[in-house]
């Protein structure tokens, strides 16, 4: 099922980088002064391409790992902020159906977050395979809350190591506070190949993810052009050239009418 690729994929994407090289590290060859390496656990409950297949795969991410990123061989914590109120699957599906109008939905998964449970409550997400006429796609949501004051968390960064891939790609702008968003908003769109080298016939992920200065609370969309995620030759041939939503469609939309009561729910 495309939501097992995906999840294989979220899986690889979080804990491949965890893997230490015990020689360099037995040896104390460690550089200290090279670029501090990001090693994001936190991105297993931010970003919507494993939150989404988690749910659908029945998994419950403890909330332990929720603020745990590793940068070199130190470990700092960048911890998650339990959201204000709880957000049910249902809205975070419905959410995405406003968001898609006119679209002919399947594979419909969601997970509700708890506040009560500091365990697993941290994360609400939702996914679906959406057909609009031009090709169905696998879209999926996610909502957190970062705990303040920001730091270079999920989301807030392009950084990375190791590079991204040619043809990879990372921007981050900020959107001026606003009845809407108060205090503005960091926003960082990437756009990945499901595998490297790319083919004219490789599936790219896009994700867009907004998080208010304010609040810390962050919403993630990420789209795939097939009907599900993955990595390497197990992801979906392509169906269409381009996500059903634009980057400005897709700020639009997390910042807007629809999502503004789950935004008000995170944070």
């Amino acid at each position: 099922m495309p939501f097992e690729a995906d999840l294989a994929h979220a899986l690889d994407r979080t804990t491949a980088p965890l893997e230490p090289d015990l020689t360099a590290l037995l040896s104390g060859a460690v550089e200290r002064g090279r670029s501090r390496r990001r090693r994001r656990c936190a991105a297993v409950l931010a970003g919507v391409g494993a939150c989404a297949v988690i749910a659908a795969a029945g998994l419950v991410i403890p909330g332990a790992l929720a603020g745990t990123h590793f940068a070199g061989s130190d470990i700092e914590t960048v911890a998650l902020a339990m959201p204000r109120s709880a957000i049910t699957d249902t809205q975070m599906v419905q959410a995405l159906e406003q968001t898609l109008p006119g679209g002919r939905f399947s594979q419909e998964t969601g997970q509700s977050n708890n506040p009560a449970d500091p365990s697993g409550g941290y994360v609400a997400n939702g996914g679906l395979v959406v057909d609009d006429g031009h090709g169905a796609a696998f879209v999926g949501a996610s909502a957190v809350r970062l705990k303040l004051p920001l730091r270079d968390g999920d989301g807030l960064s392009c950084e990375r190591t190791p590079a991204r891939a040619a043809g990879d790609t990372c921007t981050l702008s900020e959107l001026p506070s606003s009845a809407a968003i108060p205090g503005g908003a960091v926003v960082m769109s990437e756009q990945n190949a499901a595998e490297h080298p790319a083919r004219a016939d490789t599936a790219r992920r896009w994700t867009v993810t907004v998080t208010l200065k304010s609040t810390g609370a962050q919403l993630q969309l990420v789209q795939w052009n097939s009907t599900g995620g993955g990595s390497g030759s197990d992801t979906p041939k392509p169906t269409r050239a381009a996500p059903p939503l634009s980057e400005q469609q897709a700020v639009a939309a997390l910042t807007g009418a629809t999502w503004a009561p789950i935004l008000g729910a995170v944070g």
